[in-house]
């Protein structure tokens, strides 16, 4: 008997890319096994097999467009039943056993450093073959994906085995970072004793920027330094050019010139566009400056990317700026409009506060956070006059940043700041 796969809902997505086609003609499946992976516009997505069989023919490439509907292949259902027979589900029970026969242990053994990663790899084993979701798992648990053998269908990682490998060598460690292992857990509350509650679920963006939110805050060295910029003259030449274009059809905000002055800043001190080497004992400089801004939409926080901000005017910026953000908040962004940051900007100056702690992205290692301007008296050594002043919040990580490098970072953003014609330097 022969099935057709087929794309099923995914979703408001349309010609999504399928990334990874996992199986091969003649390859036999159970159900539920992973057949493509597909990369919407927010996460990436397996699409299952509904039932078990062997694979007869692939009707998509890595690459193709499909859409909810599109047949992805054809699979042939009797012929599977007679090749999967008893044995179908003995690699499932195999790798359920070392998770059983731990949980069973009531005081789990401590644990040991870790085993070179040749003594668990096979030969030519060189990249993880595992779900997005399963490396996530890995991730928070800080288990090297390098070190476990998978015990799923050619090999493929489950969370099983995550769960095994944690449980008898612990998390990974090195000397560039660590994952926040032995932190105690917040213990659970029932609120209902206390008055009526409700769980709502956290929307999508939300659930997948949590945890590397979690893991840059538990790995990073953050330190934050506060500075005041006097923006008064370049603000009326902002206003100026923004006069100008609401007559075409976009705008100019303070963050063009934001992103142009951290540019120029980046430049002078590179230390700030580079990211830590996984070996811990040096830095990767960065010589291409891709900007990225924090975007505040209905289902929370994005971040698009100004690529090649350092080849771009204000005008240029301020559409690009604009464009982005209204793709945010539609839903519309891609993911490489979200990929490729070396540093980020995160404007809270439509809202309000007088600072913040913005949180390192990883692997950036700093991140510039605004908050709104305000008019204060400021002295000019005679007398003290009105000046329109700009909070900023510049969060860094300490292992490539010192305070004083900090400190001359925003001295030089004050710097370009106060006068527009310096950022055309």
């Amino acid at each position: 008997m022969s099935i057709e796969v087929k794309v099923p809902d995914i979703g408001d997505f349309s010609d999504v890319p399928v990334v990874t086609v996992l199986v091969a003609v003649g390859d036999t499946v159970a159900k539920e096994d992973p057949l493509v992976e597909l990369e919407s516009d927010k996460a990436t997505l397996e699409v299952p097999s509904p039932a078990a069989g062997k694979v007869k023919e692939i009707k998509v490439s890595e690459g193709d467009k499909v859409s909810e509907g599109s047949l992805i292949l054809v699979l042939e259902g009797e012929a599977a039943e007679e090749s999967l027979g008893d044995d179908a589900s003995a690699p499932k029970e195999e790798a359920e056993k070392p998770v059983e026969q731990a949980s069973q242990t009531s005081a789990p053994a401590p644990a040991t450093p870790a085993t070179p990663a040749a003594a668990v790899m096979d030969t030519g084993f060189s990249k993880a073959h595992a779900s997005p979701s399963v490396r996530a798992f890995a991730r928070n648990l800080g288990v090297d994906l390098s070190r476990v053998n998978g015990s799923g269908r050619k090999g493929r990682i489950l969370r099983e085995d995550i769960t095994a490998t944690f449980k008898t060598t612990g998390p990974a460690t090195s000397a560039a970072s660590t994952q926040g292992s032995g932190i105690p857990p917040i213990p659970p509350v029932d609120f209902s004793k206390f008055g009526p509650v409700e769980n709502v679920d956290m929307s999508r963006i939300k659930k997948l920027s949590g945890p590397a939110l979690h893991r840059s805050w538990l790995n990073i060295p953050h330190v934050t330094h506060n500075e005041e910029a006097d923006i008064t003259d370049l603000d009326k030449y902002r206003k100026e050019l923004d006069t100008a274009a609401k007559a075409e059809g976009y705008r100019v905000t303070l963050l063009s010139f934001l992103v142009k002055a951290s540019v120029s800043a980046l430049k002078k001190h590179w230390e700030f566009n580079s990211s830590i080497h996984p070996d811990g004992d040096k830095l990767i400089k960065k010589d291409f400056f891709n900007i990225g801004f924090a975007a505040d939409t209905p289902n929370g926080l994005m971040v698009p990317v100004i690529k090649d901000a350092d080849r771009k005017g204000i005008v240029e910026i301020s559409k690009e700026l604009g464009d982005l953000s209204a793709q945010a908040r539609d839903g519309k962004l891609k993911s490489a409009d979200m990929q490729g940051a070396t540093f980020t900007i995160s404007s809270l100056g439509g809202i309000g506060g007088t600072s913040f702690t913005p949180i390192v992205n990883a692997p950036e290692v700093a991140i510039l956070g605004l908050t709104r301007s305000k008019m204060a008296p400021v002295w000019d050594g005679e007398t003290f006059i009105a000046r329109n002043m700009l909070p900023m919040s510049l969060s860094y990580d300490h292992r490539a940043v010192d305070g004083a490098l900090a400190a001359r970072f925003c001295v030089h953003l004050k710097y370009l700041l106060g006068d527009a014609r310096r950022l055309m330097l």
